[in-house]
């Protein structure tokens, strides 16, 4: 990359950051006299000290300390567990993310040799883009059933502990300051109503029971999908419709009808997790979709489809997608792992094609229907595994002015099993850059990051030039969690 085409991109990215609106809510969450916001409060002094030396051990191992049960209540052990940085303000959760994404840069630059940054890290870091966004900022949360401190087996919310160490207990997520107020009482009334219920939940599949999870969906106008799982183990049609409909009658016209919800769907899965073909979800009440705008643009969100559970700091990230992708007319855009082709359709307008390819059969339909939906005539969406589907529409681009490739593959990264996508990337000379986007570097990733950009290797068959690294941009899509995006440009 040239020195001005770097300036251009380094002028271009912070101007992300001045459009957004930055702000964090400073009020004050109290649960059990314990006080939860960016400070401490009234919390003792031994206490203070007590969580002074986990936070610093939190920070060196990125690991969740365990608290003694005579100095943390119940709702700090889960905070730390699921929002382990929420005693810190937000500026210095930017700073942390920025070094942690610095140490998987340095990794980096000791496993390749051609570099294009200085100060020990393989290429330029911009610092940490913040989410508009800090507080109940999820649009999607999943909320488990097992037994609470109390013991109660119908107890709603997140876990702490583990199987493996028969520890686990269900405590409620009321506050949990990345939930949204909306999603914490849909779960409330969720709890009343199988407490209510004739029915064991369903904790061990091999122990009975029935109800489970319930996941809860929602965009920025309000309207709110719940999805609840049910384990049939023998029940008939006939009851499993009796509890249905109690089910129905309890959000529409029972105490849970607060909650407004929009669309309310059942499915019966005997497995942890079961997409919608082999288990197809049934929607009880309400509309089947329900839909969010990002960048200008409208996508439906289904039950199991994929979507950025920050919606505000999706468009911070795609808009960062865009801005380095510098797509033309003459470009050709594939978006690996494209899930509903939210990546892709943002980068289209300035593109002459987009092509995505997805594994699940819902997301590729979801994606076809956002296409529809915005009047995109110049995308396309291919079903199938990545490494099988890319290898071939590699060869039918031979004659491709133009090509530039997005991966964006889930958090394990593009796995062993996957070679043959990076493979194909790698050996295509046309593709001169390429976006990476991932939310674990540090994994799986950092092995395909390696092989874009290491020397030929005759023995993987990897013959095409290198990638170089030219700019990186970490995204925090996840604010109070150590969890955060690393946006790589890789060009040659």
């Amino acid at each position: 990359m040239s020195a001005a085409s770097l300036s251009r991109l380094l002028g271009i990215v912070p101007q992300l950051i001045s459009h957004q609106i930055f702000w964090f809510h400073t009020s004050q969450r109290c649960c059990k006299n314990v006080t939860f916001g960016q400070n401490l409060g009234s919390t003792t002094a031994a206490k203070q000290e007590i969580v002074k030396k986990h936070s610093a051990k939190r920070r060196k191992s990125g690991k969740t300390a365990v608290f003694p049960s005579t100095n943390i209540t119940w709702e700090e052990r889960l905070a730390d567990t699921v929002t382990p940085l929420w005693r810190m303000n937000y500026e210095e959760q930017l700073q942390i993310k920025y070094e942690a994404q610095k140490r998987t840069l340095e990794f980096l630059t000791t496993s390749i040799t051609n570099c294009s940054g200085t100060d020990d890290v393989c290429c330029p870091m911009h610092s940490t883009l913040p989410s508009p966004v800090t507080v109940g900022y999820r649009n999607k949360s999943t909320f488990s059933v097992n037994r609470g401190p109390d013991g109660n087996p119908k107890t709603v919310g997140h876990y702490i502990g583990t199987g493996k160490g028969r520890n686990i207990v269900c405590i409620h997520s009321d506050h949990l300051v990345n939930m949204p107020e909306k999603h914490k009482q849909v779960a409330r009334d969720y709890e009343q109503f199988i407490r209510h219920s004739p029915l064991d939940p369903c904790i061990l599949f091999h122990e009975g029971g029935h109800w489970r999870e319930i996941t809860i969906r929602t965009n920025r106008r309000g309207d709110t999908m719940a999805i609840v799982y049910f384990h049939p183990q023998n029940l008939v049609k006939e009851e499993i419709s009796k509890h249905q409909k109690s089910l129905v009658e309890y959000f529409t016209i029972g105490p849970g009808a607060a909650c407004e919800l929009t669309s309310l769907y059942f499915q019966e899965s005997t497995m942890t997790r079961c997409l919608h073909e082999e288990s197809p979800y049934q929607l009880l009440y309400g509309v089947p979709y329900i839909f969010e705008e990002v960048l200008g643009l409208t996508f439906r969100i289904s039950p199991d489809a994929f979507f950025q559970v920050n919606t505000g700091g999706a468009e911070v990230l795609y808009q960062t997608v865009c801005d380095l992708i510098r797509a033309d007319i003459d470009s050709v855009v594939l978006d690996v792992c494209c899930g509903t082709g939210a990546v892709g359709l943002t980068v289209c307008q300035g593109a002459a094609r987009v092509i995505g390819i997805e594994l699940i059969d819902q997301a590729v339909e979801d994606a076809q229907c956002n296409a529809v939906l915005n009047g995109i005539v110049n995308s396309e969406f291919l079903k199938g595994k990545a490494e099988i589907v890319l290898p071939e529409l590699l060869l039918s681009l031979e004659d491709a002015r133009s090509l530039v490739a997005v991966v964006n593959p889930s958090r394990a990264g593009l796995r062993k099993r996957y070679y043959r996508v990076i493979r194909a990337i790698r050996n295509c000379e046309q593709i001169r850059r390429l976006v990476y986007i991932s939310c674990k570097p540090e994994g799986e990733a950092m092995r395909n990051f390696i092989e874009l950009c290491c020397l030929p290797d005759q023995q993987k068959k990897l013959i095409g030039n290198p990638f170089t690294p030219t700019l990186a941009v970490p995204v925090d899509m996840f604010p109070h969690t150590s969890h955060c995006e690393l946006v790589l440009l890789f060009e040659r």
